[in-house]
């Protein structure tokens, strides 16, 4: 038991990106005959069940490392046992546990759900699906900017495929738009770590964060500009204004299961301005761009999706119009650079993602009783389970406006006690009041189109209405509402263990905001204490390596430090290489032992 605690505790960071990863590659493994042919496919219960056994496993590392990171350790793994900042490592602490939690609760009912019919419906969708848990995995735990990079690009790919996920003209529009925005945003974010290290000679999040205050005026101010163009890159995955117009629409053509499972993905973005533009770029002129520029965004951006939901003519986009809001009301909350606010933020964006998944999926509850009104805000004929729909409806509205006693008015109590001696303070609880109002508005007349304006269904058997009516479904699609009773639960739970929740997400936001304690965690030391880096930053320094010849490497003496005993005796590490080494070893030791003598 000892020896495989050991070798979790070793390896648990990477855990979560491999559970998801083999699964996939499994998956595309067995083979796919085409949507058509799934139904009768003597494959599909064994995609099903490797796919729910796999995102169960998930949820068990997810749960696992909360725990963990619960003690307040930072876990460190170390990718070809590089040490950072010359090998990317994945870093487990309070906020990565507890995104991944949301990540696997969430999907592992919407992936319960999925698996009874939706995933007939094209090909390759449990592959995917697993993909896109991989990336989101690999986003949350990467402590290196450009691995942020890469994992985004993994969960974009695979979430282009779930968008798509049972065809259709409206898809595949909004699909190219989908991609094109992406794609922009892929070049402006390597644009953006060019800069960054191009004058910061790194890309660790801990070390860019140590070193970013030692550089000079012109060089600081050029990683800050990178800094900021990562801002813009995280402001369009988490669709803030002016670069979040795209959600409402991309959002309301997906089938059910996959619009519940990307409403994680804004929260990606919001997670990465938290990490990089919150607590990497933490010094006095970044604070100052974001509490100049962040604020009145999100401001801007939690009053413009309520009153897009005001003014929504379908149900779909309604949602996505109340998923803007309650970025927005995210965003205030970073924007005010105190951890009482940050942690409200936290707990405020599990309830907003969970919440919003659930409106989804009875999105697509009511879309199967409507028949060809579907999900159109226009008055139809009643629907035949219209009591539990209303009174579902009725609970969620009261969840999402922010109402008592559930967890969207405590998280937003929390924010607005967090304003405190701020100059904004009126401001701020002002628009987040009027937009509570104005959700209430909305959700009033949402309700008042689909329930209390129905209209009786036709009772003439000779009608053609008549015929049309009887044959939609007298029940909920397939394990549609019991997953929505089960997130619902969850949001109860929530809501009544708020005390050590709380007591989690402030002793997160605490942890964060401390960039001593990463750079201690993440990063090596030598011999003096001093931090093992790339400054002074050398862009015509080359080391030495059996690849490009015999080459005279000046900072060999660190290398022991940052490589494990096993690859330093590696054939990769030359024997010019380990010459080099022990000679410079010996003469800083014998330099060490004169100083006290010249003294």
């Amino acid at each position: 038991m000892s020896s495989f605690l050991d070798f979790w505790y070793a390896h648990s960071p990477i855990m979560s990106v491999l559970i998801p990863a083999f699964t996939g590659f499994l998956l595309i493994l067995l083979g796919n005959p085409g949507s058509g042919a799934l139904k009768h496919d003597w494959r599909q219960p064994w995609r099903r069940g490797l796919s729910l056994v796999s995102i169960v496993l998930g949820l068990a590392t997810a749960i696992a490392y909360l725990l963990q990171a619960n003690t307040g350790k930072i876990f460190v793994y170390q990718l070809a046992e590089w040490s950072a900042p010359f090998g990317i490592v994945l870093v487990l602490d309070r906020l990565s546990a507890l995104m991944l939690v949301l990540t696997y609760a969430l999907a592992t009912p919407i992936l319960w759900f999925a698996s009874k019919e939706w995933d007939e419906r094209g090909r390759y969708f449990h592959a995917m699906f697993h993909l896109l848990l991989m990336g989101l995995s690999g986003a949350f735990l990467t402590g290196d900017l450009f691995n942020l990079f890469v994992f985004f690009e993994i969960l974009l790919m695979a979430s282009y495929v779930l968008l798509l996920h049972g065809q259709g003209k409206a898809r595949f529009q909004l699909g190219i738009h989908y991609v094109t925005i992406n794609l922009l945003a892929s070049a402006l974010f390597l644009i953006g770590l060019g800069m960054i290290y191009g004058s910061v000679g790194s890309l660790n999040m801990a070390d860019v964060g140590r070193l970013l205050p030692t550089l000079d005026n012109d060089q600081h101010r050029l990683a800050v500009a990178g800094g900021l163009l990562l801002f813009v890159v995280f402001g369009i995955k988490a669709a803030m204004l002016p670069v979040g117009f795209w959600l409402p629409k991309t959002y309301a053509v997906a089938t059910t299961p996959v619009a519940a499972i990307f409403t994680i993905m804004t929260k990606v973005g919001v997670y990465a301005i938290l990490r990089v533009n919150g607590t990497v770029f933490n010094d006095a002129l970044a604070a100052h761009f974001l509490q100049t520029w962040l604020l009145p965004i999100g401001l801007l951006t939690s009053l413009y999706g309520v009153i897009g939901a005001l003014a929504a003519e379908r149900l779909r986009r309604f949602v996505g119009f109340m998923i803007l809001s309650s970025i927005g009301t995210i965003l205030v909350a970073i924007a005010m650079l105190n951890t009482q606010a940050w942690s409200a933020g936290l707990y405020y964006l599990v309830h907003s993602t969970v919440i919003a998944a659930s409106f989804y999926l009875v999105c697509g509850w009511i879309t199967s009783q409507r028949g060809a009104m579907k999900d159109h805000l226009k008055v139809a004929p009643k629907m035949k389970q219209d009591k539990v729909l209303a009174m579902t409806f009725f609970v969620i509205a009261l969840m999402m406006a922010g109402l008592p006693p559930f967890s969207g008015f405590l998280g937003k109590v929390l924010i607005l006690q967090a304003t405190a001696n701020m100059a904004a303070q009126g401001w701020i609880i002002a628009v987040i009041l009027i937009v509570s109002l104005l959700s209430i508005i909305a959700f009033t007349r949402v309700g008042f189109i689909l329930f209390w304006r129905a209209t009786a269904p036709e009772n003439n058997p000779k009608e053609e209405a008549y015929a049309a009516y009887q044959a939609l479904p007298n029940q909920a699609p397939p394990r549609n509402d019991k997953t929505i009773y089960l997130l619902l639960a969850g949001l109860i739970a929530y809501v009544v263990c708020a005390a050590p929740i709380l007591n989690y997400v402030e002793k997160t936001a605490a942890q964060i905001t401390d960039a001593s304690l990463y750079q201690h965690g993440i990063l090596k030391t030598d011999e003096q204490g001093q931090t093992i880096s790339v400054q002074p930053f050398d862009p015509n320094y080359v080391p030495e390596t059996k690849y490009n010849g015999e080459m005279v490497d000046p900072n060999a003496h660190y290398i022991p430090y940052i490589i494990s005993p096993d690859t330093l005796q590696g054939e990769h590490i030359s024997e010019y290489k380990q010459r080099q080494i022990k000679g410079q070893e010996q003469q800083h030791t014998e330099n060490n032992q004169l100083k006290p003598m010249e003294q």
